[in-house]
């Protein structure tokens, strides 16, 4: 289990929620989920990416939770949820699924926004019949669906079998992070964020990924630098938009257009200039009116309360 690092205040501190659930998946694991917002409102799922928690989405949910019940989890061995020996994109699957049958009734549908590791998570559920069944519409946010350590810049060089070996090594390190010091906020702004991004922003984020397990972030890496989801893109058939920022080093734009070229129903992409991977934390407005347009356009109960 992840070390619970207290975040920025503000908004990038996690709200409380109106309740809270552990949802057992396929092979026993244990995952942590909360529930914020009325019961009845309009149901939007968050997936958070790889070394982050629930604590991501901060912003999303308090902006969403006055009109909308939104449902988000701790992926396992991140955030609460404990860590699991199996760590695959098909346990990705399964856990989306438990989540999504543990949360909404039987032909309730939510908007699904994955970020990152949480995109390639809708990717490898796309082709379940609960998910298909639940799923009315979704929101990618820097991710790709194969290729994440060729086509990397998180390493300065040219592209190749050098840059590709570098990378995969420095994201499949073993090390400690070590606590939030100016250095740590320096090298995860490089590597994760747009050169613009507000000091409360990289703050936010460091500590979140600094909370994740070194264990957990090895085990991870290995599974995102063999990744191959083409077929689950292909297999997304549900309105799908995509988000992703000019800057981003881990995903670049390469992987949004490669994704709003082979989805079935792509519903727009949008590059966002100056902006890296971490678009929810970097943009949260953007990223919240993303969801609140595929709520009222592809999911459009009447929302309860102001702000919806």
């Amino acid at each position: 289990m992840s070390r619970l690092l207290p975040v920025a205040s503000g908004p990038y501190a996690p709200p409380a929620p109106a309740r809270e659930l552990t949802v057992t998946s396929a092979d026993g694991a244990r995952l942590h989920v909360e529930v914020h917002g009325p019961e009845g409102a309009p149901a939007v799922v968050l997936v958070h990416g790889w070394t982050c928690s629930t604590a991501f989405w901060a912003a999303q949910i308090r902006a969403l939770a006055t009109g909308h019940r939104v449902i988000a989890y701790d992926q396992r061995g991140h955030g609460r949820s404990p860590a699991s020996r199996l760590c695959s994109t098909k346990a990705l699957a399964d856990d989306l699924e438990a989540v999504l049958a543990a949360t909404l009734a039987a032909g309730e549908r939510a908007v699904v926004a994955g970020h990152s590791m949480g995109g390639m998570t809708v990717m490898a559920a796309a082709g379940r019949e609960r998910f298909r069944a639940h799923a009315a519409a979704v929101l990618l946010c820097s991710t790709g669906s194969s290729r994440l350590i060729a086509e990397s810049t998180v390493v300065p060089l040219r592209a190749g079998g050098l840059r590709t070996w570098l990378t995969g090594r420095v994201l499949a390190s073993r090390a400690p992070l070590g606590p939030v010091t100016p250095l740590a906020r320096r090298i995860l702004k490089y590597a994760t964020m747009g050169a613009g991004s507000a000091p409360h922003m990289v703050e936010a984020c460091a500590r979140i990924v600094h909370a994740c397990p070194r264990t957990v972030r090895h085990t991870w890496s290995q599974v995102l630098c063999l990744l191959d989801l083409d077929h689950g893109v292909r297999q997304l058939r549900v309105p799908t938009a995509v988000v992703v920022g000019t800057q981003d080093r881990l995903t670049p734009p390469v992987h949004a257009r490669a994704l709003a070229a082979a989805l079935p129903h792509c519903v727009g992409l949008t590059e966002l200039p100056g902006l890296g991977h971490m678009t929810p934390v970097e943009a949260p407005g953007l990223v919240t009116g993303k969801i609140r347009e595929l709520v009222s356009t592809y999911a459009p109960q009447e929302p309860l309360g102001e702000g919806a």
